[in-house]
């Protein structure tokens, strides 16, 4: 079964603590007996002393053993968990009053009784004659016999019955009450480790579920206030991917809702030119003999006419696919604008006299040279100028102006038509328009017109000036 990460949190820091519980159980059992036995042997580390210099227990003759049972039997009296035991100068057993059978052990170590006379921190613990590996705490005196170290006085302080006592659990009491302590205590924080996580992965499990029923369209999740933590960063980033995702998704729409419109508008304007070519060119086909030389010119004329216009929606099609997938690398070079604006108004000085439209340069000042690519500016200035003519009356006119500003040279084109309505001004260069509910051929002269402006790095503009037509701006890096 998969555990969500409460569960695994949980259970870890259930493990975790009852580790830590019973560490603290084993430790406060161990710290308790040896406090224990700090206490016993320190209150009676004189005792062996005290006994040794009231009683007489060897004399000149060694061991006086009668006066060895005497004594254990008034020190069991008094205090029942000692055991009395002589020792000679290498730690031998040679005198005690155990039960016959009890002595395991006829040689104590001498390097706890070294340490116990040397004054080191007690508790000390030294062999048990009784038992093979046991070690308990003492209290140990030296026997003076003639001025001279004859043995030891070796007190156990806590014997046979003292274990035997302690085994009927006489201490357990303590004991239990500590488990029982530590045990609630351990209860306790597992239930507020338990409540934390919870509170802790409560916005993580918001975030889970916001994931599994993400839907682009959804309003964004709701950043959480006040949380500056990792979780709480996580929520405001995944807010603003939701966010990003759900604008970079209307984006796409739209570029593939202006997509189907370029091409129906393309098709539109392709069929128009088409139809009228074919039907001249049937005409031609099926009177060709009947009509006059002037009617079959005419004819001829006109479906050239209609052929120019096919060829070029195709190639300006041609040229914005190669602008919009990079397949056009500008030139960066330095030239004079000034010359370039001249050159392309004499290009369209015989369409403007046809339409009775006036063509003006106006020039503020000097213009400095302009750093860019000579040929694609010429095609920049060419489809605005070619929008502004056919879309400007009879007798109006359409004007260039060049003006130097903060390193560059500011290039306007304004004409006196009718100009752009507000409805369409959005998006308009990137998508096809109409005035009037007619076609305007600057749908693709514009969109070439905005994308090789981006290749320059510079963006164009459309201005609402009053008393004037559609106004463009856009503006060169001069030279240096």
């Amino acid at each position: 079964m998969k555990l969500t990460l409460t569960r695994r949190l949980a259970l870890v820091f259930a493990v975790l603590l009852l580790v830590c519980s019973g560490t603290s159980v084993w430790l406060q059992v161990r710290s308790g007996r040896m406090h224990e036995l700090e206490v016993v042997q320190g209150l009676s580390r004189d005792l062996a002393r005290h006994i040794a210099s009231d009683t007489q227990l060897m004399d000149a003759d060694g061991l006086m053993p009668g006066a060895l049972r005497a004594l254990f039997g008034q020190l069991m009296l008094v205090n029942p968990s000692v055991e009395v035991y002589l020792l000679d100068v290498n730690g031998r057993v040679i005198g005690d009053a155990a039960p016959r059978d009890r002595l395991l052990r006829d040689q104590v170590e001498l390097a706890p009784i070294q340490r116990f006379l040397a004054g080191e921190a007690l508790p000390i613990l030294g062999s048990d004659p009784r038992s093979l590996s046991g070690r308990k705490v003492f209290s140990v005196a030296p026997l003076m016999v003639g001025g001279q170290r004859a043995g030891f006085l070796y007190v156990v302080l806590l014997g046979e019955a003292h274990d035997r006592f302690a085994e009927r659990g006489a201490t357990s009491e303590a004991l239990s009450t500590a488990v029982w302590a530590i045990g609630l205590i351990a209860a306790l924080c597992l239930l507020a480790g338990l409540a934390a996580f919870a509170w802790i992965t409560r916005p993580l499990r918001r975030l889970t579920t916001a994931l599994a029923g993400f839907n682009i369209d959804a309003p964004a999740l709701p950043a959480a206030s006040g949380r500056g933590d990792e979780i709480g960063a996580l929520e405001a980033t995944f807010a603003q991917l939701q966010a990003r995702l759900a604008e970079q998704l209307r984006a796409l729409n739209r570029q593939e809702q202006d997509r189907r419109d370029l091409v129906a508008n393309i098709s539109h304007d392709l069929r128009t030119p088409l139809a009228s070519l074919h039907g001249y060119l049937e005409v031609l086909a099926v009177k060709g003999e009947r009509l006059s030389a002037e009617e079959r010119q005419r004819y001829l004329a006109t479906a050239l006419e209609q052929s120019r216009k096919v060829g070029g929606l195709a190639q300006a099609l041609l040229e914005l696919v190669r602008l919009e997938h990079g397949f056009v690398k500008p030139v960066i070079e330095p030239f004079s604008l000034l010359d370039l604006v001249q050159d392309v108004l004499q290009k369209f000085e015989l369409a403007a006299e046809t339409r009775e439209v006036s063509l003006h340069a106006r020039v503020a000042g000097s213009v400095p040279a302009v750093q860019a690519d000579f040929g694609l500016i010429e095609r920049v200035l060419t489809n605005l100028l070619d929008n502004a003519l056919r879309h400007t009356p009879a007798g109006g006119q359409v004007t260039v102006q060049l003006a130097a500003g903060a390193g560059v040279v500011n290039v306007t084109v304004f004409d006196s038509g009718p100009g752009i309505a507000a409805e369409l001004r959005e998006g308009l260069f990137l998508r096809p328009f109409t005035i009037g509910g007619a076609r305007r051929d600057g749908g693709l002269g514009l969109r070439i017109v905005y994308q090789i402006l981006q290749l320059h790095g510079v963006g164009i503009e459309l201005l609402e000036v009053p008393g004037q037509g559609a106004t463009f701006r856009f503006g060169l890096p001069v030279v240096g």
